[in-house]
């Protein structure tokens, strides 16, 4: 049986078609005036104050009628996904050959969220979340070689094991994924990016659940009542969702019954049933190994040897003798090691100068902004660089650059 869905109201389609025709050639506030429509080309100006004429009226008519169908496809596949294929397929029409006044206009785009949003809030669009389960691999991979500066390892990781998981027939257990490096290297950046490429809410997905230690377990006073309720809230979201993601931010701080008591969830499936209805991906974010990881990435520089030639196998070794080291309830001693519940443990390397410019330049064109090369040199150069001999290593990563930009803004 499908997922439940609310018949679309006579009152909400009303209100829809008065909102196209209202929104259908404005823009946003404040913006420059939209590009003139296309039949203005093709009939040439008119005085003001004299009649459209017939040929004028039928072209604005086949424009709105052709935009009231785009903004209702659009409104479809959001509210009740349907549609979405052909949305999807006409949008990516109109970003090769944009044509003025045939794209949405901004204010009608946000106009159509809201109305999304309020509609679903009289009753579940989708009683499970699956319907808003996406696996865009593609968009994921785009992302990825786009977004994500200096950090080959992770990247081909990443994305084969998730790619993997989600194309097998009956995957045996969770996907279960431990991101290690320092701070401000990409590992938060990559969680939200699998978050937003499987599921169409991101991490507002129901789907998709965040626990980060300090914030949800900051005492270990208390350590049983959050197992319980822990494995409650884990138990609530692979009912409700047929595919969860479970991001663990912070992992090395989790008190290890904590973990341990997740593990049944990541544990081999113990029957067929269980395997063919339900997949989870966990991952685990923690600086732990981080020194580690540097030291490989020191070693390969002052040899002259580029970091792309780092072999996944050789840190993934040394990390996890790192790991078994660790001290006591730490992260090592949950049963995730000693179970081989991790599939990969995942490296994230110190990020370099031009790794920083990479990350400025990219801040800067999040936020529409003019930026030059030497503001992006200026930007790096604000960073803390380490080792204090070779000042090769950003200190903090990216983690500050879209912060420090402020500072160039006109």
């Amino acid at each position: 049986m499908g997922p439940a869905r609310l018949p679309a109201p006579r009152g909400l389609g009303c209100f829809v078609l008065v909102l196209l025709l209202l929104l259908g050639g404005s823009g946003s506030p404040g913006t420059t005036p939209p590009p003139r429509a296309p039949w203005a080309e093709e009939q040439g100006a008119v005085p003001e104050g004299a009649p459209w004429g017939r040929l004028r009226y039928e072209a604005v008519k086949k424009h709105l009628g052709a935009l009231s169908k785009h903004y209702w496809q659009y409104l479809a596949c959001k509210v009740w996904q349907e549609s979405c294929e052909e949305e999807e397929k006409q949008q990516g029409e109109r970003e090769a050959s944009p044509i003025p006044g045939w794209s949405f206009p901004l204010v009608g785009q946000d106009y159509l969220e809201i109305l999304s949003a309020w509609y679903c809030s009289f009753g579940k669009c989708c009683e499970t979340g699956d319907c808003r389960i996406i696996n865009n691999i593609t968009g994921l991979e785009a992302e990825l070689n786009g977004q994500l500066h200096g950090q080959h390892l992770a990247k081909d990781v990443v994305l084969q094991a998730v790619q993997g998981f989600l194309q097998s027939p009956r995957p045996p257990k969770a996907l279960v994924l431990s991101f290690h490096g320092w701070s401000g290297t990409g590992k938060n950046f990559v969680a939200r990016m699998v978050a937003t490429h499987l599921y169409r809410d991101g991490l507002r997905s129901d789907c998709v659940r965040v626990f980060v230690s300090l914030l949800h377990f900051p005492h270990h006073n208390y350590v049983d009542s959050y197992k319980a309720q822990l494995q409650r809230q884990i138990s609530e979201t692979l009912q409700r969702c047929r595919q969860a993601l479970l991001i663990f931010d912070e992992a090395e701080k989790l008190h290890s019954n904590l973990l341990d008591a997740i593990t049944p969830f990541m544990a081999q499936h113990t029957n067929k049933d269980q395997a063919d209805q339900q997949r989870s991906i966990f991952l685990f974010l923690s600086n732990l190994g981080g020194n580690t990881i540097n030291e490989v990435a020191l070693e390969f520089w002052r040899a002259g040897r580029a970091r792309e030639e780092i072999p996944l196998e050789l840190l993934e070794q040394r990390l996890r003798l790192e790991l078994q080291e660790a001290a006591e309830n730490s992260y090592a001693h949950s049963q995730l090691l000693r179970e081989n519940l991790i599939d990969f443990v995942v490296p994230f390397l110190p990020l370099e100068y031009q790794h920083v410019r990479l990350c400025a330049r990219d801040a800067f064109l999040a936020r529409g902004l003019p930026y030059t090369e030497a503001t992006l040199d200026q930007v790096a150069q604000m960073m803390v660089f380490v080792p204090k001999e070779e000042k090769l290593f950003s200190a903090q990563g990216c983690k500050s650059v879209p912060q420090r930009i402020n500072y160039f803004l006109p």
